[in-house]
């Protein structure tokens, strides 16, 4: 049977590769977007009957729960869920906020547009994952993490507690078959995020990786695509990070 995938904030930027590559290897995916309308419309075309195109302000738990059930009534049900969009945030150390000019209000915005997205959505998935006693909750994460290089404090704060909130879903519910994972990129060359990043910061980030290359969304995509697949049954609790090797677990 055909897995259907379900990719916030999917319809530009990592989420199109994402959704992109999971096409190309035989998913359905349903393309989640606010307000990026015709980008999504374009990738839903360009994908053909394998995709729908749903708008849904994730941060809204009554808006998702319209966007799962109008998603599992399409395809007949949703066996991942991918928590990729990311809100009203941009890679660029220029106007990067300072600590001592943050306010609490910014790193909450954050921990809406990362964490309680993921809660939004992989809650409103669960009870069919239950039913069937299968599923997977993919979250999109970062190697700064890690290896803050640059301090975007709220944005890095706010994706180190979806570790935590996957950890512990993967723990409560691999008991019933459901898996739980994190894919953290490195700054990605290149998205709407990090369109202000500089080539020689590019540059130099590639001289810093054992690989000598600079991570590419299609990188993450095909991470994504593996812990979609059959293949990645026996993962799950884990924080997998794609960046060259820059950071090393």
């Amino acid at each position: 049977m055909t897995r259907t995938v379900l990719v916030t904030g999917s319809g530009r930027g990592l989420g199109s590769y994402i959704v992109k590559a999971l096409s190309e290897k035989g998913f359905n995916v349903i393309i989640n977007y606010n307000n990026s309308k015709e980008e999504s419309e374009k990738l839903k075309k360009e994908i053909g009957s394998q995709a729908i195109a749903i708008q849904a302000d994730i941060t809204d738990r009554e808006a998702v729960e319209q966007l799962v059930k109008k998603g599992t009534e399409h395809f007949g049900q949703i066996d991942v869920v991918v928590n990729n969009a990311l809100v009203n945030f941009k890679f660029d150390p220029t106007t990067q906020k300072a600590f001592k000019d943050l306010t609490y209000k910014d790193y909450e915005q954050q921990l809406d547009g990362t964490l309680k997205a993921a809660f939004n959505v992989s809650q409103s998935v669960i009870p069919q994952f239950l039913e069937r006693k299968d599923g997977a909750i993919i979250s999109i994460g970062t190697n700064l993490y890690q290896n803050p290089v640059v301090p975007y404090h709220e944005y890095t704060t706010a994706k180190a507690a979806l570790i935590g909130f996957t950890r512990n879903v993967a723990a409560e519910l691999g008991q019933h078959g459901i898996r739980a994972n994190v894919v953290s990129g490195g700054l990605l060359k290149t998205t709407d995020a990090s369109a202000v990043t500089t080539p020689e910061v590019f540059d130099l980030i590639a001289q810093s990786t054992p690989l000598r290359k600079v991570t590419t969304p299609q990188d993450v995509a095909n991470m994504v695509v593996y812990l979609c697949s059959e293949a990645a049954d026996g993962i799950t609790g884990q924080n997998i990070t794609v960046d060259g090797g820059l950071t090393m677990n």
